[in-house]
């Protein structure tokens, strides 16, 4: 099952969660259920609360940790609105943010930039009834919308000559596959066009038709709230635009005041929400790198409310 999705970073997310101590833990992105077959081993007070969008990880979860029994709960859906739904207070939380090495490697889930893929990229698959593929951001969206999402969510600063290449192809033949939109990439960037110009230009689609910048926004002061007092939420984000809304939020809830500096008298909470565990983010050791070469680009974060 770990050929499924490998997860990262096992033993640093239990020394921050530490499920030794029992409870109820929120697995926000639990893919093929690796991180909560740990926690739930760490202890047999363990319980989890498991999360996916996608049917078929749920159901590689479900096979990996049946034998937790009633310990255990997955549920299908965004991980805000599951968070929003947990009526128990929590011990840990932890979102694995990203998508899973087997989403990647599934052609026919449109995730690469491999020849002939086609552009869908919804992380609920066929199951994400209502929700915008690739092909159809491309095909639909107004030129204005596209070259905000390669500016906000691939930082590409010939966005709107970008934006504008798209729209002048789509008039000729919709975009259906990665070749489409690899050859509006050729004319835009030239002999000059790399692998990496590749992935930051396919990760804009991906994070633009999953929203996942607004939904971890959602999540996260969800599952603060959430968490009992001494709880501990644990992120695990890939691309530094996940990462600088995590860090922000934890900085925030870390400090006693929040008052702009021209009030004379504090006038918010006056008192730090919980403490940041991680100072800066921690990387997946060497080792770790050298087995799962896609652990390179994990960063984690760790906050603990006050008791």
């Amino acid at each position: 099952m770990d050929a499924y999705h490998v997860p990262v970073m096992v033993a640093e997310v239990l020394a921050y969660l530490r499920p030794e101590r029992g409870g109820l833990y929120f697995d926000g992105t639990v893919g093929g259920g690796g991180h909560s077959e740990a926690i739930l081993e760490a202890s047999e007070a363990a319980r989890v609360i498991g999360v996916d969008r996608d049917p078929e990880a749920l159901r590689v979860a479900a096979a990996r940790l049946a034998r937790f029994g009633d310990r255990v709960r997955l549920e299908r859906g965004r991980f805000s609105a599951a968070a929003a739904g947990v009526e128990e207070p929590l011990a840990g939380a932890l979102l694995d943010l990203g998508i899973s090495s087997r989403q990647v490697d599934e052609p026919a889930r449109g995730f690469s930039f491999r020849p002939g893929v086609p552009l869908d990229m919804r992380m609920a698959g066929e199951a994400g009834v209502g929700e915008r593929t690739a092909a159809e951001l491309l095909n639909e969206a107004s030129e204005a919308e596209l070259a905000e999402v390669f500016w906000r969510y691939g930082e590409e600063r010939r966005a709107r000559r970008l934006a504008a290449e798209v729209v002048k192809r789509r008039r000729e033949k919709p975009f259906r596959t990665s070749d489409d939109l690899l050859e509006v990439l050729e004319r835009v960037f030239g002999a000059r066009l790399g692998v990496k110009d590749k992935a930051r230009i396919f990760q804009a689609l991906r994070i633009a038709v999953n929203e996942e910048l607004q939904e971890l926004e959602r999540a996260l002061p969800i599952l603060r709230d959430k968490l009992a007092p001494g709880g501990v939420l644990v992120v695990l984000s890939y691309h530094s635009l996940e990462d600088r809304r995590v860090k922000e939020a934890f900085r925030e809830w870390s400090r006693g005041c929040i008052c702009p500096p021209e009030l004379p008298v504090c006038q918010c909470r006056g008192r730090p929400l919980g403490e940041t565990l991680t100072r800066k983010p921690v990387f997946a050791s060497p080792s770790e790198v050298a087995a799962n070469p896609r652990a390179r680009s994990a960063r984690l974060r760790a906050w603990r409310k006050a008791a």
